[in-house]
């Protein structure tokens, strides 16, 4: 059974948790949850009530006269059909329960703003600044289809509307920056390169947070698995019920996979070029740790630490925003995105989020520990973007002369073998 908060927390603390869901733009009345989990207390309670009226009745059958068998067969029978009834009304209102349950969101921390879309969320820092040209920038689709890195037309050919080839050039330097990463993380320490499935059962999804919330921005086989939009679902599901020795945490990944997404609530975003697309590569920081807000709080500014270092590294300018209440799912707890500068477009665009989830996925997931008292906790979880195809998109823009070539940054160039891409 997959829950996200739990069921006693959200009783002690039905104010917090109302708040909570009200200030995420949640529709859930936590009244009505409560007034249904106690209708599932007391249905339980009556079916064990029954049952041990029952048992108790068998253990004295073997020992009574004739007529008193009879009448206690008679009893059990009426107290079996009733405890039928009532097991028949409690499966309708576990239904609904955890119908209910599924929807409860987890509460923002304090320092998340009000806000109900993106448009709302809150720039906190900005690196690099706005890059000025004496020339008018170009897309990234012109710049790359006239050096032949980039092919979009036999990509939807081939594979359908926001379909792409990364040919030459775009695929080499698509894999200098999967090099890169690899090389950047394997100086940081503690973190564990992972390749993960794409094609995930639903139970991971669940445990994630992605089903049943969005379904519609999935891909499905006719087996019954979907198709992953980010390396984080099958890493989590790699620690699916079991117990994690406490010496062992942090645990830290850095998982990559393909990923896909229908992109099903975009329609009209960015459909030029292979900003958003439905099949991209994607490499993500996913951190499991002990159950302190502290800790998460500390390891979430680590793993933003690194995406922005990243960023740096590649010498691309960003800005760093605070997700609003509105524009955070259902899990997390606090969210940064990293966003970097597209001058043909002359706005920022994501390249990656960071959050954490205290133990939202873990409880649903079921990853337990036992802390120093030997008491079992749910572990916390933090994941962050270490790198989504979009980076290739700023370096093409950034980086652009006015001659149409593209000068490839430094950190990069030991992997290219060159300078520059004419």
């Amino acid at each position: 059974m997959y829950l996200m908060l739990d069921i006693k927390f959200i009783r002690e603390n039905k104010d917090i948790v109302q708040a909570g869901a009200q200030k995420k733009h949640v529709k859930i009345d936590i009244a009505e949850l409560i007034a249904l989990d106690d209708k599932r207390r007391e249905t339980l309670t009556s079916i064990e009530k029954k049952r041990a009226e029952q048992n108790a009745i068998s253990e004295k059958i073997p020992a009574a006269s004739a007529e008193d068998r009879q009448k206690m067969i008679g009893d059990m029978k009426v107290v079996k059909e009733a405890m039928q009834k009532e097991e028949e009304s409690l499966k309708e209102i576990m239904k609904s329960w955890q119908d209910m349950m599924l929807r409860v969101p987890n509460i923002p921390d304090m320092s998340v703003p009000e806000g109900d879309t993106d448009k709302d969320n809150k720039e906190i820092k900005e690196w690099g600044g706005i890059p000025k040209f004496d020339f008018t920038p170009k897309s990234h689709v012109e710049l790359m289809e006239k050096l032949g890195m980039l092919s979009v037309e036999r990509g939807v050919k081939v594979a359908g509307f926001r379909g792409y080839f990364l040919q030459g050039d775009g695929a080499k330097l698509q894999f200098a920056l999967w090099q890169f990463i690899n090389d950047f993380f394997s100086k940081k320490e503690g973190f564990t390169p992972m390749m993960v499935p794409s094609l995930v059962r639903r139970e991971a999804f669940m445990g994630t947070g992605y089903l049943p919330q969005s379904e519609e921005d999935l891909y499905k086989t006719q087996d019954g698995e979907y198709l992953s939009g980010t390396a984080e679902v099958a890493t989590m599901g790699y620690y699916m019920d079991e117990m994690i020795e406490k010496k062992n945490l942090p645990i830290k990944i850095l998982a990559f996979s393909p990923a896909f997404r229908r992109e099903a609530g975009s329609h009209g975003k960015d459909t030029k070029g292979i900003i958003r697309v439905h099949e991209f590569y994607k490499f993500e920081q996913v951190v499991l740790c002990e159950a302190s807000h502290e800790m998460s709080v500390a390891l979430h500014e680590e793993l933003t630490a690194n995406a922005e270092e990243i960023m740096q590294q590649l010498g691309l300018p960003y800005r760093v925003v605070i997700n609003c209440a509105g524009d955070l799912g259902l899990g997390q707890v606090k969210k940064y995105d990293i966003e970097a500068w597209l001058p043909s477009e002359n706005r920022y665009c994501e390249t990656h989020s960071s959050s954490y989830f205290h133990d939202f996925q873990t409880r649903r997931l079921n990853i337990r520990y036992k802390d120093d008292n030997g008491k079992t906790k749910f572990v916390h979880s933090l994941n962050n973007t270490a790198l989504s195809g979009r980076p290739l998109v700023a370096i093409i823009e950034n980086f652009q002369q006015a001659d149409g070539t593209i000068r490839i940054p430094e950190v990069l160039q030991k992997y290219m073998g060159k300078s520059v891409i004419s």
